[in-house]
């Protein structure tokens, strides 16, 4: 065995290591962000249901009529109450407020131990890569550790940006940690070359463009799943003929941020990142052309690709010409996600096709 051979297999070894140890302190974090959850802040849950359960004032609207000589006479004020879908005026939950809950110790621990766990991951994708000198995205299992990494990255990045997104922590944390485990026990694969038609600079623009917006589109399902379980908590709180959620759900849902607030924030992602997902179909194309000799070739993994940007131009065009907002808008962004998931794991271990590089 060579030098070159044995320094590689010690690199690979270190990244699994690294891998494996950032698991155990993603573990960690997840147990901070539940203390976090049942325990901290406490005095604080409650606002929704107040703001909900308040007697709102009724708008008065007052109209005039003329009379001969130019006085003007009051009519009698008419009362109108109005009740429009998606409209509830209720405040974010402690659990939104990020940076601004400073006292909450739990949840600073959490987010510290996020911190510790990502540089570790980062590491172990880091030592993966100059373990073969290449981009480590060559197979399932590199593109999954890269995936999540790049999930707590983004997730990170928003809150050193102050943006309200701490109630992200407890659901990521548990995503990554399956993610992980999954990659580790299912799709591992030995540290190896890549096959030839990989071999192009545009892996490294191409598969990164897809792990950033993979990465950041799952931050945008997170949000429009929670906003489904926040809306219609906050809808049987403002209907007192309706069923009352229990202490349980109460305790957990008046965490989160309001679902006005949480259907923004899954919006603007979406939003953001679909130029992304756009620029990432154009330079695949680009790169099959270079490869096999045409831009498209109706390709399993080229048409789920395809699927997934249509699902999210439907969602974008929905919210921006019909006005669907809410729960409509949650159900085509879950859908379109889904879309992108299926893209990943159903194309590349179901399918066979000219991507098949699962390595399983």
């Amino acid at each position: 065995m060579n030098l070159a051979a044995a320094a590689n297999e010690n690199l690979a070894h270190i990244s699994n290591v690294l891998i494996y140890s950032a698991m155990a302190v993603y573990t960690l974090a997840f147990i901070a962000h539940m203390a976090e959850w049942v325990f901290g802040s406490r005095s604080k849950v409650g606002r929704t249901a107040a703001a909900l359960t308040a007697p709102a004032a009724p708008e008065v609207t007052v109209t005039a009529s003329g009379q001969a000589g130019g006085t003007a006479v009051l009519d009698r004020p008419k009362v109108v109450t109005r009740s429009v879908a998606g409209s509830r005026d209720v405040p974010d939950g402690p659990g939104a407020a990020g940076g601004t809950e400073k006292g909450d110790l739990y949840g600073r621990i959490a987010v510290s131990l996020t911190v510790l766990a990502f540089l570790m991951h980062f590491g172990g994708v880091l030592t993966r890569a100059l373990s073969v000198e290449r981009a480590p995205w060559g197979n399932m299992y590199e593109f999954s550790i890269t995936f999540s990494m790049v999930a707590v990255a983004v997730y990170l990045f928003l809150l050193v940006l102050k943006k309200n997104v701490r109630w992200i922590g407890l659901l990521l944390v548990t995503s990554v940690l399956l993610d992980l485990g999954l990659a580790v026990s299912v799709l591992y694969t030995d540290s190896d070359q890549l096959v030839p038609a990989l071999h192009s600079y545009w892996l490294w623009i191409h598969v990164s463009c897809a792990v950033i917006s993979g990465a950041s589109l799952y931050l945008g399902a997170v949000g429009s799943l929670a906003y489904l379980f926040r809306d219609r908590y906050e809808a049987r709180l403002a209907d007192p003929s309706g069923k009352q959620p229990g202490a349980f759900a109460a305790s957990v849902l008046e965490r989160l941020p309001s679902a006005a607030s949480l259907d923004k924030f899954a919006y603007r992602i979406n939003a953001t990142v679909f130029p992304l997902w756009t620029f990432t179909i154009i330079a695949g194309a680009i790169w099959a052309e270079a490869a096999w000799g045409r831009y498209w070739g109706w390709d399993p993994k080229e048409v789920w690709s395809f699927i997934t940007w249509v699902a999210y131009a439907g969602y974008l065009h929905a919210r921006a010409t019909a006005g669907w907002k809410g729960r409509k808008a949650a159900y085509l962004a879950l859908i379109a996600f889904g879309c992108y998931l299926f893209n990943y794991y159903g194309v590349n271990i179901f399918v066979t096709g000219k991507h098949s590089y699962a390595g399983v």
